[in-house]
């Protein structure tokens, strides 16, 4: 079914909360296990259903957020979703009170009881006030973000299609370019940062309410995350300032040399190479249909799941006014249909992006069939590794999009995804620091900022941009506002990318079926667990990194660079 025959509705909370709880009653009085079993789906099932209304509303507003219907439709979800929140809670409840417990255990696995413990010391009817207004906040975010109009060479432009600008080979146009972005930062920085400090305050207030000393332990459970705390990411933290920023450091500097600028600043880093950056060829019609033939020479599964995808309609990728910002894969359980987000600006971003998300939804694509709907997709860190792996299983074909400027991508990229690491640390440390602190001010909040970030990223100076040099940068990052602590999940799935990466030039085969198992195992284990399984190293194990990175160095530092 195409995405524009896809039917939603508002959720209507009342009907919803009866059927819930007449099916709970009958849930309560079953007298066997497989009668409570069959209830039990129809409660998924009713689940489902809301939660893909939900998911088209934002879908809807997320593409256009000019819609006068979207945005009342999606303010509408952002005051009823907390509830249905609740309900599920009274699902999880009754599940654990079940005398059939142990059965459960035995047919769906113990890791679905020890998300509901998760989910049950996360969330109390108590909180739904606070939850309502996060979301209203996030909305407000969201949209104020999408508003910008800069202009730039007579034409007016939105910040994602102001990236192109950024990489110009011409170092007036990319200062200028990055500077009226900036300057969007700098007029809404009281803005923003209220904006900021209202969630921080209303998540904090959440925590307290459920007897957390501040919201970084509830920031946790809410994430799902049931094998490691805050403790071992503070570790892992430490191993990446040891093992990973004096390489990042090494290439920066190689790269600062490459394109010849003495005193390089924060926007000179968005050029690798001296004559450009390897850009893909022509436009967003034709990559769908170079990724098309891409993704038919990789396996059966891709091509037809990308036919499907087209065929649907399931796929946004342009830039436009007043479309939401970034990129995203989500799931749509009525109609078992991933749908991609993102906004394409000329960049080879473009192809990462696209990549990336279709990464995320082939993997929901595999477990569309799933009954149990955590199980459909694991831990946020561990659903990142099916993005990123997918980028880097897609190299062999990137002279489709790159043709002549091929070996400058695949540098970049992989060069690129190594130096991510510590910019997702600098935003995780950063947010640790905020609601292990929520009394801090803005100002205060963007000195710490400013701390961590020279600390991983030294070689990254604002000179002539005083909002960024006051500690701002992170404004931009969407992710600090909407999910906290989500951001170091992509540096634990870059870790866990690079080995399918070092065993897909080994063996392809091998390496191919490796992920497609990984993908099919869905959300069944936690992330350790799903590591285990899949016979990966864990980055959050000392030890292991130097283990994983030591063979994407050899790769980089034996890279014979065309046109340096």
């Amino acid at each position: 079914m195409k995405l524009e025959e896809m039917k939603y509705q508002r959720v209507n909370i009342d009907k919803l909360t009866k059927k819930v709880n007449a099916l709970l009653d009958e849930f309560n009085n079953a007298e066997s296990f497989e009668i409570q079993d069959k209830v039990f789906n129809k409660l998924n099932k009713v689940f489902d259903d809301a939660a893909s209304d939900y998911t088209l509303i934002s879908i809807h507003y997320t593409c256009d957020t000019n819609n006068e219907k979207y945005v009342a439709d999606q303010e509408d979800a952002s005051t009823t979703e907390p509830l249905l929140s609740d309900l599920a809670q009274k699902m999880n409840k009754a599940l654990i009170a079940s005398k059939f417990k142990d059965q459960y255990i035995e047919k769906y696995g113990e890791h679905l009881f020890k998300m509901i413990e998760a989910s049950l010391k996360s969330f109390s009817p108590e909180v739904i006030d606070e939850l309502q207004k996060i979301n209203l906040l996030v909305n407000k975010y969201d949209a104020l973000i999408a508003s910008a109009k800069i202009e730039f060479n007579g034409e007016t432009y939105n910040l994602s299609q102001m990236a192109k600008f950024a990489q110009s080979l011409d170092r007036n146009v990319r200062r200028e370019a990055a500077l009226k972005a900036a300057k969007f930062f700098e007029d809404n920085d009281q803005e923003l940062g209220d904006i900021y400090d209202q969630l921080v305050k209303l998540r904090t207030q959440m925590a307290k309410k459920l007897g957390f000393n501040n919201y970084v332990e509830l920031g946790y459970l809410r994430l799902g995350r049931t094998d490691y705390n805050a403790q071992d990411i503070a570790l892992y933290r430490d191993e990446i300032y040891k093992h990973i920023v004096p390489i990042t450091n090494k290439y920066f500097l190689e790269q600062k040399e490459r394109i010849g600028v003495e005193n390089p600043q924060y926007y000179d880093f968005n050029v690798e190479f001296k004559n450009g950056n390897p850009a893909p060829k022509g436009d967003v019609q034709t990559l769908v249909n170079k990724a098309q033939e891409m993704y038919h020479q990789l396996s059966k599964t891709t091509d037809e799941f990308f036919a499907f995808l087209r065929e649907n309609h399931l796929m946004d990728l342009e830039a436009r006014k007043g479309k939401v910002g970034g990129g995203y894969m989500t799931f749509i359980p009525r109609y078992k249909s991933p749908f991609i987000f993102a906004n394409f600006n000329g960049t080879l971003s473009d192809v990462n992006t696209l990549t990336h998300e279709f990464g995320h939804a082939l993997q929901g694509y595999l477990t569309r069939n799933f009954k149990i709907s955590d199980y459909r997709s694991p831990t946020l860190e561990a659903c990142e590794i099916h993005s990123t792996s997918m980028e880097l299983f897609t190299y062999p074909w990137m002279d489709l999009f790159f043709e002549e400027d091929v070996e400058k991508y695949r540098y970049q990229n992989l060069k690129d995804e190594l130096c991510f690491i510590p910019y997702g640390t600098v935003i995780d440390e950063f947010q640790h620091f905020v609601y292990e602190h929520p009394e801090a001010s803005h100002e205060e909040r963007c000195q710490a900022y400013k701390r961590i970030e020279e600390k991983y990223l030294p070689h990254k100076k604002y000179d002539d941009c005083e909002i960024y040099s006051r500690g701002r940068f992170w404004l931009k990052q969407g992710h600090v506002f909407s999910t906290p602590f989500y951001y170091i999940d992509y540096t634990l799935a870059h870790l866990c990318a690079f080995q399918f990466f070092t065993l897909d030039l080994k063996n392809h085969e091998k390496a191919w079926n490796k992920y497609l198992r990984f993908s099919k195992m869905g959300g069944k284990y936690g992330f350790r667990e799903l590591l285990a399984k899949a016979h990966l190293l864990n980055p959050l194990d000392q030890g292991n990194i130097n283990k994983i990175i030591k063979p994407i160095e050899n790769y980089l530092d034996e890279f014979k660079l065309p046109n340096e």
